[in-house]
């Protein structure tokens, strides 16, 4: 029935964060609580008998963590997890790892109702699992040796050589950028590389730390005003919007959310097309909802190339499918093939792609 809650299973050690968790849950009446479980090993188990709307997975729990009940639940019996974290340096780096074994979000573990932002947590907390329950997991096979890409034919590129790439993402983002940093690793990326991707307060630096584990590329949290450097990639700071600067240097704003978001991919595409015109790159990737789209219609009226990730390879095909629906996307590429078409732009015109 359309009107029945989302049926919620906790999976948290503790028995006081447990226990907060469930209440906040149980405020709402679109969410229910059908099951707890103190460690990984009941986190699987539960998620195989009860058949949840969604998991809330703890990171640091007995006999089995967070990271490997999420692959094992991805594996066996596909539920949206979301991760709930502290923000203890380990545990974020252990989220990333989740969010790339097929977590669809991270989020704060909230604090007691002591915290002047406990109902503010509480209700993003909240939206996000409604949110996240929505989304069409697929069952995630145990990870093999990489087979070789699928052949693509490849348009010539022509026009102008990009300056700049800028890419945006938001669920799923975390991923899909590991995987295209990845298989840039130890490649001449002539250019600067910014980033906004939809992540929770406090993770921002986490994220830049795990991506820099995928790729010989400098991995770094923007700083305001410093210069952009080819074969860095700037990520976008907690609640703070990521441009640049007619002068190629970073801009970091605390200026207004865009239609909500702050980073905002609106923000970063403008600020490209504005200083990059004709040399100008970017790329939207998976995500919820239409962050971008604005932008990326500054970036194809100043002459930029636009590549949009594919409906099949997304986990929501939210922000590149209405790119796609404007047509404003030149190519609409798999993720696996996203790499190595920006690679064959770098290349000047005429010569062959490695």
């Amino acid at each position: 029935m359309k009107n029945e809650p989302l049926r919620i299973l906790v999976a948290e050690d503790s028995p006081t964060a447990r226990r907060l968790l469930v209440e906040i849950l149980r405020t709402d009446p679109a969410l229910t609580v059908v099951g707890e479980a103190r460690d990984g090993v009941e986190a699987v188990e539960l998620c195989q008998r009860l058949q949840p709307s969604l998991v809330t997975m703890d990171i640091q729990m007995p006999r089995m963590d967070g990271l490997d009940a999420t692959r094992r639940i991805m594996t066996e019996v596909p539920t949206p997890v979301v991760v709930v974290s502290t923000l203890v340096e380990r545990d974020i780096q252990t989220s990333m790892a989740a969010l790339r074994a097929g977590a669809l979000a991270v989020l704060q573990k909230p604090v007691g109702p002591e915290s002047p932002d406990f109902e503010a947590d509480s209700r993003r907390l909240r939206d996000t699992l409604k949110a996240m329950a929505q989304v069409k997991v697929v069952r995630r096979w145990p990870e093999r040796t990489a087979l070789p890409p699928t052949p693509l034919e490849l348009p010539t590129s022509g026009g102008t050589r990009p300056a700049v790439l800028a890419m945006a993402a938001s669920t799923g983002g975390p991923a899909a950028l590991y995987r295209i940093l990845s298989e840039l690793n130890g490649k001449d990326v002539p250019v600067p590389i910014l980033v906004v991707q939809h992540i929770a307060l406090g993770f921002g630096s986490g994220l830049a730390t795990w991506l820099s584990t995928a790729t010989k590329l400098t991995v770094k949290v923007a700083d305001d005003g410093e210069p952009l450097v080819a074969g860095t990639v700037y990520l976008a700071p907690d609640d703070k919007h990521l441009g640049v600067t007619t002068d190629h240097r970073a801009q970091v704003s605390g200026a207004a959310p865009i239609q909500g978001f702050r980073p905002s991919a609106n923000w970063l595409f403008r600020s490209v097309a504005r200083t990059y015109g004709q040399a100008s790159l970017s790329v939207v990737l998976t995500g919820m909802g239409q962050d971008g789209l604005d932008g990326i219609r500054d970036v194809h009226q100043a002459g930029g190339r636009v590549l949009a990730q594919d409906e099949a390879t997304s986990v929501v095909y939210g922000m590149p499918a209405v790119v796609v629906a404007a047509n404003l996307a030149h190519e609409i590429l798999p993720l696996g093939q996203i790499a190595r078409r920006v690679q064959a732009l770098f290349q000047p015109a005429g010569m062959a792609t490695p």
